[in-house]
C-alpha cells in the first residue's frame, strides 16, 4: 500500500458505476437517500471524509499488511494445499479488519473515484478469495490451525465449535457487509461471490431444523439481510431471522446467558439493554430489519422497549453506550461512571446504524436527535484530528493515570484488537447517506451539512443544496430546485437541543429554561408552521429557485442528570448546539480542580479557526477565575492530561 499513488478527484454526482437495483423491498416505509446522490461540500464533514480517503485507509492497510492480516489468507491457501503454516496476529476476528477497510473504500469510491485505490483493493479481494475453502468456509485462523487459535481465550476445535467466542459468524457478517457495499459501489462481483459462497454454506449448516446455533458476536444477521436484498434469496433472510429467534431460547439450545452475549432470554422477551454494547446494538439493528421486512409487530415492540431502556437509563451525554470495561458491556440502569466509562467507539457507530433504522420505521425525529448527538460527540472523539490515532473507549473523565485506552492514556495508532479504527473507516465515508430520506412525496432533511443532492420523488426529481457552516454557525440556506413546479412536502428536523430538550426522555435535562427561538423563512418570508414528530412540515407548490433560510441559534446550555445517576448529582455539563463540552487541564493548569458552576456564571463564546482544527470555545467567568471549555471530541489531541465533562455545580 505504501507504493500506491493516491489520486483524488471530487466529481459532481459521479461514481464508479451505476447503483445496482435491489431485488427485494426493505420493508421500511421511509427510504434513505443514497450517498451516490449527494455531493458533500461541507467544511466540517468533508475534510474528515477526505482524511479517511487520503490517509487513514492507507494507514490501516499498511497495519494489516505488517501484522499479517493479508498473509493469513495466503497461509490458509497453503494449508489447504498441504503446506503447514502458523496464523499471524492475535485475534480470531483479524479477518474483519480487512473487510471493514474494503467497505470504507467502497463508500469512498462512490463520489471520489480513485483508480489506484480501487486497483489495490481489487488485489486484496483476490488474496481473500485464495483463503476461502472449497465449500465456502472462510475464517483464516481456523483453516490454518484449528487446534491453536490466535487468542488464548478461544478454545481450539473443529468448525463452529465454541461459537460463543470463535467469531466465525462475526467474520462472515463483516464479509457480507463489505461485499454488499463493494458490489454497490463498483459493480464488481468477486467479493460478493466470496460472500455468497460463504452465505450458502451457512444456510446449508445452520438453516436446517436439526442445527440450532447462534452467532456469539452479532452482525451476521444484518449482513445476511443485505445479501437477501441483493439476490432475493429468501434463505438468507430466513437464516437471519432464525439466528434471532433462537437467541436466548433454552427450549431449543443451551444458552450462554446475559453477560456479554444477550443470550439469557428470547429476543422478544428482552426488556433491558445488557451485555456487550456493540453486540447488542448490532442485534437490535437486525431485529429492526426483521420487524420491517416481516411487518412483525412483536419485533417492533421489542426494539422500542430496548431503545427506551438504553436512551433513558444507559446512555452517556455524548451518545456513547457501554459503562463497563469488563466484557465491554452495559451496566445496570443508571450506572454511568465517567472515569471508567467504556463507551466504545464501535458501540457509538452501532447506535447510529440502529437509530437510523428506527427513524425509517417511524419518521420520528427523536432517533436523529440521538444520531446527531452521537455523531458530533461519541463517534468522532474516537479519531484524532490528524487521523492517525484512535480511542477504543471514550471516557467522560481522565485523571492522567488510569490507562483507559487499552492501557494507554491517550489515543493509540493501532490496537491488537483494531475493530474501532477500521469501523471508523467504514462509517465516516457513509455519513452523507444519513442526510436525507424520502417517503412518497415527503422529503426529509435530517442533518445539516453543506451538500448538493439530486433526489427522486414520485412525480419528479428535486435538486436540493445546503449552504452552511453548521455546527460552527447556526444558519443554513437550502436551495430547492424541482425539475418542474410541483407539490411535495419538505420535512425539516428541528434538533431537540433547539427545542429545549437535551435528549428524548429525562436522563439529561437543561438546568436553565430558555425559550426555543429557531426561525425558518421561505423566499425571504418568515414561516410559522407546526412541528410534527420533531419535523417542521412545509407543504406547498415548489418552483425553481425557491430557497429556505433556517436559523438555529446556539446558546451555552447547562445540563443536569437524572437523580438516579448517583455520581452526577450536584454536577453540571455544558453544551453548545450539538456539541458536548469538556475542560482539559492544559487550558486550566492552575485551577483545574477548582472548576465549578454557579447560577451567575458568565460565558464568552469564541470561534477559533486556528485551534484544534477550528472550534467554538467557551470561556466561563466564575468569580475571578476564567475557565476554558472545548468540544469533547477534540480532547487529548495535545498530549496526556486530565479532562472532565461533568463538574460540581
Amino acid at each position: 500500500m505504501k507504493n500506491v499513488v493516491w489520486l483524488s478527484c471530487l466529481l459532481l454526482f459521479s461514481g464508479c458505476h451505476t447503483e445496482q437495483t435491489a431485488i427485494t423491498e426493505t420493508g421500511y416505509p421511509i427510504r434513505d437517500v443514497k450517498l451516490n446522490q449527494v455531493k458533500l461540500t461541507d467544511n466540517f464533514w468533508l475534510p474528515r471524509i477526505q482524511l479517511i480517503q487520503n490517509e487513514v485507509i492507507a494507514h490501516a492497510f499498511d497495519k494489516c499488511e505488517s501484522e499479517g492480516r493479508m498473509d493469513n489468507f495466503l497461509i490458509a491457501e497453503n494449508v489447504m494445499q498441504g503446506i503447514p503454516g502458523e496464523a499471524r496476529g492475535k485475534m480470531p476476528f483479524d479477518d474483519t479488519d480487512v473487510y471493514k477497510i474494503l467497505e470504507g473504500v467502497a463508500y469512498s469510491l462512490i463520489n471520489n473515484p480513485n483508480p489506484a485505490l480501487e486497483q489495490y483493493s481489487d488485489s486484496i479481494i483476490t488474496i481473500i478469495a485464495r483463503g476461502q475453502e472449497p465449500d465456502g468456509y472462510i475464517t483464516t485462523w481456523r483453516t490454518i490451525d484449528p487446534e491453536h487459535p490466535t487468542s488464548d481465550w478461544v478454545p481450539g476445535g473443529p468448525r463452529w465449535s465454541h461459537l460463543e467466542i470463535s467469531h466465525e459468524l462475526y467474520n462472515s457478517g463483516h464479509l457480507f457487509e463489505a461485499a454488499a457495499a463493494y458490489h454497490w459501489a463498483t459493480g464488481k462481483d468477486e467479493l460478493l461471490n466470496i460472500a455468497l459462497r460463504n452465505a450458502d454454506l451457512l444456510v446449508d449448516v445452520f438453516g436446517t431444523n436439526a442445527y440450532n446455533a447462534v452467532p456469539g458476536h452479532q452482525i451476521a444477521e444484518t449482513g445476511l439481510i443485505k445479501l437477501y436484498h441483493i439476490t432475493g434469496k429468501a434463505e438468507y433472510l430466513q437464516l437471519a431471522k432464525k439466528f434471532l429467534d433462537l437467541r436466548g431460547d433454552a427450549t431449543k439450545r443451551e444458552i450462554w446467558g446475559a453477560s456479554n452475549i444477550q443470550d439469557h432470554l428470547p429476543v422478544l422477551a428482552q426488556k433491558e439493554a445488557v451485555g456487550h454494547a456493540v453486540r447488542a446494538v448490532y442485534m437490535y439493528a437486525g431485529m429492526t430489519d426483521i420487524a420491517a421486512i416481516y411487518k412483525d409487530s412483536d419485533y417492533l415492540e421489542a426494539v422500542h422497549t430496548l431503545w427506551h431502556n438504553m436512551t433513558e437509563k444507559k446512555m452517556y451525554l455524548t451518545g456513547g453506550i457501554g459503562a463497563r470495561h469488563h466484557n465491554e458491556e452495559f451496566g445496570d440502569n443508571f450506572e454511568l461512571p465517567n472515569l471508567t466509562a467504556y463507551s466504545e467507539t464501535c458501540a457509538s457507530i452501532g447506535s447510529v446504524y440502529w437509530n437510523e433504522r428506527l427513524f425509517r420505521m417511524t419518521g420520528d425525529a427523536k432517533y436523529y436527535d440521538i444520531i446527531e448527538r452521537t455523531l458530533y460527540n461519541g463517534v468522532i472523539a474516537g479519531i484524532s484530528l490528524d487521523g492517525t490515532h484512535f480511542f477504543y473507549p471514550n471516557p467522560l473523565e481522565s485523571d492522567g493515570k488510569f490507562g483507559f485506552n487499552k492501557g494507554a492514556l491517550t489515543r493509540e495508532a493501532w490496537f491488537d484488537c483494531s475493530c474501532c479504527p477500521t469501523n471508523l473507516i467504514r462509517f465516516i465515508p457513509y455519513v452523507p447517506n444519513l442526510i436525507y430520506a424520502t417517503e412518497g412525496n415527503n422529503l426529509y432533511v435530517n442533518l445539516f451539512m453543506g451538500n448538493e443532492a439530486r433526489i427522486a420523488l414520485p412525480e419528479q426529481e428535486v435538486q436540493i443544496s445546503q449552504t452552511t457552516n453548521y455546527p460552527l454557525d447556526s444558519k443554513i440556506r437550502m436551495d430547492i430546485n424541482p425539475a418542474q413546479s410541483g407539490d411535495f412536502t419538505l420535512k425539516i428536523r428541528i434538533p431537540g437541543w433547539a427545542l429545549n430538550e437535551t435528549v428524548p426522555g429525562s436522563l439529561y435535562q437543561y438546568a436553565d429554561d430558555k425559550t426555543a427561538n429557531y426561525s425558518v423563512a421561505i423566499n425571504g418570508e418568515t414561516l410559522d408552521a407546526a412541528l410534527n414528530n420533531g419535523y417542521l412540515e412545509i407543504n406547498r407548490i415548489w418552483s425553481a429557485n425557491d430557497f429556505l433560510e433556517i436559523d438555529l441559534p446556539m446558546q451555552v446550555r447547562r445540563v443536569i442528570a437524572d437523580a438516579q445517576i448517583e455520581n452526577l448529582q450536584q454536577h453540571i455539563a455544558l453544551e453548545y448546539g450539538p456539541f458536548v463540552y469538556c475542560a482539559e487541564e492544559i487550558d486550566n493548569q492552575d485551577h483545574f480542580d477548582a472548576i465549578r458552576f454557579s447560577a451567575d456564571d458568565d460565558y464568552q463564546v469564541d470561534q477559533v479557526s486556528d485551534f484544534l482544527g477550528g472550534i467554538i470555545s467557551i470561556r466561563q467567568k466564575n468569580g475571578d477565575r476564567i475557565n476554558t471549555f472545548i468540544p469533547y471530541y477534540t480532547w487529548s489531541n495535545r498530549g496526556i492530561g486530565r479532562m472532565k465533562v461533568w463538574f460540581p455545580g
